[in-house]
């Protein structure tokens, strides 16, 4: 590398960037490839720039990076795809927006990038980032240990710095050469929302003294479609007398999951903010993901599910290296929630096992002890008051090695 793209990129420690010699703010390119890495991903920004004001960023992202100051090339949308023959089917697509994003970035030039999960896009992008003599930095760096491990070594190779949300993930990267660093889920001391349950039922037309059951069937549209309909039968198994929530998650159209609903013999009402709602269910069902820790931080008890197409399951199974799918379960080492995958995923089952955890009783608290567990999990070894986000960006500084 030239002592010129040196500077350019921020890689030498020894030499002050020719972008802040000349006064121009440290451009990032950042990519959120979905719904909860784009919500980190704001977070992020916000707390990078608490460190280093007037940064600019651009890449992937939603609502809420733009709403952080990001400007957006990509939508997240665009991306939200699940499923190994699900994306062979977007592919032409989805390279065009890989293409736009890395056009954008030979124009703006970033200082460096940080990419937020998705490895199936990301690991593209830091490969493009790499050969151009970007530093690139891993914020929720991919969840290798439960599938492909080899493909650790893509990390080491592209990498300056791998940020890591479970405590056991920073001994799995380093065991690969890679510089990791737990920095603490970004859901690990997240608050209870403060709105009360009559100010959500007025909200949404609810009727506070009926149970509330939440729907959580992902945030891609191949999972809603392959998760939802099974749900809204479980739904109307289990009659009027429930009412089910079902939080719009910022990858998807409202009028998209109006259209699945529709017809339902359930009471379905669609709601906003999947961790408000949450709080406000007495239980819910929720597709393996994000979805999952975020039902722990709220203490909502719930039934994992998660169906893909058979080709998919049968491809996919193989390279699976855990025996759990849902991450509570992973976090506390057994069963906290039932889980319901491909052909154990029923309506039927759904009903069974959501009339456990409904009443009060042994099989509710047992569950909600160990949520417990699963919440102290995430926030183990985090010290002092600062969020995961402000010590990520802590960490990108120090990795970036600008003072």
């Amino acid at each position: 590398m030239t002592d010129v793209s040196r500077a350019l990129t921020g890689d030498d420690a020894g030499t002050t960037s020719i972008r802040q010699k000349l006064g121009r703010p440290r451009r990032i390119l950042i990519s959120a490839g979905e719904a909860s890495g784009e919500n980190y991903g704001a977070q992020f920004i916000t707390a990078l720039r608490g460190l280093q004001p007037g940064m600019e960023f651009f890449g992937v992202g939603g609502d809420r990076m733009r709403e952080a100051g990001c400007d957006t090339v990509v939508d997240t949308r665009e991306l939200a795809v699940v499923g190994i023959t699900e994306i062979l089917s977007r592919l032409p697509r989805i390279y065009g927006e890989f293409r736009k994003l890395i056009h954008q970035a030979d124009q703006r030039r970033p200082d460096a990038a940080v990419v937020i999960d998705s490895p199936a896009f990301n690991l593209k992008v830091a490969r493009e980032m790499h050969r151009r003599g970007v530093p690139v930095v891993y914020y929720v760096s991919p969840q290798f240990w439960a599938w492909r491990q080899g493909r650790v070594r893509l990390i080491r190779k592209y990498f300056r710095k791998a940020l890591v949300i479970f405590p056991f993930e920073e001994e799995f990267y380093r065991n690969y050469g890679v510089d990791a660093e737990f920095v603490g889920h970004p859901l690990a001391q997240i608050a209870r929302p403060s709105t009360s349950r009559d100010n959500f039922a007025q909200q949404y037309g609810l009727d506070p003294e009926k149970t509330w059951i939440g729907l959580l069937p992902g945030s891609r549209v191949k999972e809603v479609r392959m998760n939802l309909p099974t749900m809204l039968q479980a739904a109307a198994t289990m009659g009027r007398e429930y009412e089910f929530l079902l939080p719009v998650a910022p990858t998807l159209d409202h009028d998209f999951l109006q259209r699945m609903v529709a017809g339902s013999k359930a009471a379905i009402q669609l709601t906003s903010g999947s961790l408000v709602t949450l709080a406000n269910c007495r239980a819910a069902v929720v597709a393996s993901g994000t979805a999952t820790v975020e039902a722990a931080a709220m203490d909502t008890p719930f039934v994992m599910i998660y169906r893909v197409t058979p080709l998919s399951w049968a491809l996919g199974r193989r390279l699976v290296k855990v025996n759990r799918f849902a991450m509570v379960n992973l976090l506390a080492g057994g069963e906290v929630v039932p889980e319901l995958v491909q052909d154990k995923f029923t309506a039927h089952n759904v009903v069974t096992e959501l009339e456990k955890i409904l009443p009060d009783g042994p099989v509710r608290s047992q569950m909600l002890a160990g949520l417990r567990r699963v919440r102290d999990a995430l926030g183990a070894g985090m010290t002092g008051n600062k969020t995961p986000a402000e010590r990520a960006a802590e960490a990108t500084v120090t990795a970036l090695q600008w003072s």
